[in-house]
C-alpha cells in the first residue's frame, strides 16, 4: 500500500494540520518523554541495537550478543558490543546463522552483569532495530528476567516507547524489492555491511538505512509524525500478511 497524502490524517511534511495541536497527545503515542513530539528526525539521537541469540522465542531463548550503535546527526558516534553468557548451550542452528559458539562466550559476562553498561549505552537516544519487535522483546524479556532493578529507565528499557523500524518502511518506500532484508536493503541504498548477522554491524548498517529513508520525501519529519505513520504502516501491512495467509 502506498502513502496517500490526501483525506488520510497524515504528516509527509512532519508538520501536523492546523486546527488539531489539542490532538498531538493521541498522535504522541509511543514517544519518548524526553523528546518533544515535534522534534525534526534530523536532530534525533538514536542509538540502533541489534541482538544475536541462542533462538526465536524471547520468553525462553537467551541474548549472545548485544550492540548499541548510536548515531548523532546522522553520523555514527559510539559503537559498544557486549557478548553474553547465555548461561546455557547455544544450538548449532543458530551458531550457524550468526557464527557465535559456546567457547566465544563461556567467559563473558551474564546480561544481567552486563546490564549497568548497556543501560548507560542507551541512555538519552531513541530506539531503532530492524524488525524492532524481536529486538524489543528480547531485550525488555533480558531486564525483567535480570531481577536488576534500573533507576531511571532509558526509553529502550520502557515497554511503552516505540522502537523506530527500519523494516516497517523497507516494505512501503521499496514495495518493489525482491527482498526487504537488512543486507538486501543496505546493497539497495549503498550502505555497507560486511558481517551481516553479527550485531555491531547489523545496528550499524540498519541506522544508515533508516538515514536514507529519512532523506526519502514521503516521509515524515517529525518523531511523532512519523511514529503514528509507521504504527499504521506496521497495522496495514499485518493485515496483509494475514489475509496471504488465509488466501
Amino acid at each position: 500500500m502506498r502513502f496517500s497524502f490526501e483525506g488520510q490524517g497524515c504528516f509527509p511534511t512532519g508538520k501536523h494540520y492546523p486546527g488539531i495541536a489539542h490532538l498531538m497527545k493521541v498522535a504522541a503515542a509511543g514517544v519518548a518523554d524526553e523528546f518533544d513530539a515535534q522534534t525534526p528526525l534530523s536532530e534525533l539521537p538514536l542509538v540502533s541495537l541489534d541482538t544475536e541469540t541462542t533462538g526465536t522465542d524471547a520468553a525462553n531463548d537467551r541474548i549472545v550478543e548485544i550492540a548499541c550503535v548510536r548515531f548523532e546527526g546522522g553520523k555514527i558516534v559510539s559503537s559498544l558490543d557486549w557478548l553474553i553468557n547465555p548461561e546455557r548451550p547455544i544450538p548449532k542452528e543458530a551458531s550457524d546463522v550468526h557464527g557465535i559458539l559456546d567457547a566465544d562466550v563461556a567467559d563473558k559476562p551474564t546480561f544481567a552483569q552486563a546490564l549497568p553498561e548497556i543501560i548507560e549505552a542507551l541512555r538519552g537516544a531513541v530506539p531503532v532495530a530492524y524488525n524492532a519487535e524481536f529486538d524489543q522483546r528480547f531485550v525488555l524479556e533480558e531486564i525483567k528476567r535480570s531481577g536488576v532493578k534500573v533507576a531511571d529507565p532509558p526509553p529502550a528499557a520502557r515497554p511503552r516507547v516505540r522502537w523506530i523500524d527500519p523494516l516497517i518502511w523497507a516494505r512501503e518506500l521499496h514495495a518493489d524489492a525482491k527482498s526487504k532484508a537488512l543486507g538486501a536493503m543496505a546493497e539497495l541504498l549503498g550502505v555497507e555491511l560486511q558481517n551481516a548477522h553479527r550485531a555491531t554491524d547489523d545496528a550499524a548498517a540498519a541506522g544508515m538505512v533508516l538515514g536514507r529513508f529519512f532523506e526519502d520525501k514521503r516521509v515524515p519529519q517529525t518523531y511523532a509524525a512519523f511514529l503514528q505513520e509507521q504504527q499504521r504502516l506496521a497495522r496495514v501491512q499485518s493485515e496483509q500478511r494475514q489475509y496471504w495467509r488465509n488466501g
